[in-house]
C-alpha cells in the first residue's frame, strides 16, 4: 500500500519533510517499513497551499527516488500546508490521473488503503453519484472514488460526516453485492485551512497513522519519517483527527449505517 505525509503549521520547505529526513518519503518509497509492500514504486504526488484558495498541484508516473523534478521542487516550494503521497498500486493503471493527491476546487485528498472488491462494485458506487460529481472522475481508482462520494456526502459543510456517510455507501455497496466487507481506510485532506486524516479498517488491521509536532507545525503520516529523537504518537484504529492551527482533536470514528444500526 502507499505512503504519504501532510503538514499543517508555520510555512516550511517541502524537502523538511518530504525528502531530507533520514526515512523520508524518497526513502519510504522504496523501503517502508511499515507497509504491506516495502516498495511504493507507482507515481507519486504533491499538494500544496499558498496565496490562492485552491492547492498547486505536481503528479508523475515516475517512481519518487528517480525524479529529480520531485527534489528540486520539495527544496524550492515553501508552504504551511501540504500534502505528499508515493504510491504502491491496488489496483488502477500507473498513470497520472490515478495519482495521488486528488483535488477538488480547494479541496486536496490522499488515501493509504483499499476497497476490497472494488471492481465488484465500482459501476454502482460511480452511478451513486451525482451527475456533477461524477464529471469529476477523471481516474479509475477506489481511492479518487472515494474522494468523490465525501464530496457528494456534503465534505464542504461536514468533514467527518461525509467520510462517516461515503464509508456507510460502500459497506452497503458491498453488502448488496454479496460480499465480504473489507475497507481499508487511512486518508488525509484539507480545505486549504485545516488538515483532516481517518484511520479505520473493517478488520482489525487498519492502516498506520501517526502524528508530531515538527518545525513549528504538525505532521500526520502513515511511517514516522525519523526513528530516533522523534516523538511520535499512534493514532488508535477507528479515529477522526481534526488539526488547526489551534491545536488538534482525535475523535472517535464510526461508519454511519454501523452509527445507525446502533440506534435501531
Amino acid at each position: 500500500m502507499c505512503r504519504w505525509a501532510a503538514y499543517l503549521g508555520e510555512a516550511v520547505f517541502l524537502e523538511d519533510i518530504v525528502t531530507a529526513p533520514c526515512h523520508s518519503l524518497i526513502a519510504q518509497s522504496h523501503c517502508a517499513q511499515e507497509a504491506k509492500s516495502p516498495t511504493n514504486g507507482d507515481g507519486f504526488g504533491l499538494a500544496w497551499y499558498g496565496e490562492r484558495p485552491e492547492p498547486g498541484l505536481y503528479r508523475d508516473i515516475l517512481p519518487a527516488w528517480s525524479d529529480p523534478n520531485l527534489k528540486s521542487l520539495c527544496r524550492q516550494i515553501k508552504s504551511g500546508l501540504f500534502l505528499a503521497h508515493v504510491r504502491a498500486s491496488t489496483g488502477g493503471a500507473t498513470s497520472r490521473m490515478n495519482c495521488h493527491p486528488f483535488i477538488s476546487g480547494n479541496w486536496s485528498f490522499m488515501h493509504n488503503g483499499q476497497i476490497g472488491g472494488f471492481e465488484k462494485i465500482r459501476r454502482a458506487l460511480e452511478n451513486s453519484l451525482s451527475d456533477a460529481v461524477f464529471d469529476q472522475r477523471e481516474g479509475t481508482t477506489d481511492s479518487e472514488l472515494f474522494f468523490l462520494l465525501m464530496i457528494d456526502e456534503g465534505l464542504a459543510e461536514d468533514p467527518q460526516g461525509a467520510v462517516s456517510r461515503a464509508t456507510a455507501r460502500v459497506i452497503e455497496a458491498s453488502r448488496r453485492a454479496g460480499l465480504e466487507l473489507a475497507l481499508k481506510l487511512t486518508a488525509a485532506f484539507s480545505d486549504g485551512h485545516a488538515l483532516y486524516a481517518v484511520r479505520y479498517a473493517s478488520d482489525a488491521h487498519a492502516p498506520t497513522l501517526y502524528t508530531s509536532v515538527r518545525n513549528g507545525g504538525r505532521c500526520i503520516v502513515s511511517e514516522p519519517f525519523d526513528r530516533e529523537g522523534g516523538d511520535w504518537q499512534a493514532i488508535p484504529p477507528a479515529s477522526f483527527v481534526t488539526i488547526t492551527d489551534d491545536g488538534m482533536a482525535i475523535r472517535p470514528f464510526v461508519p454511519a449505517s454501523a452509527r445507525l444500526a446502533l440506534v435501531v
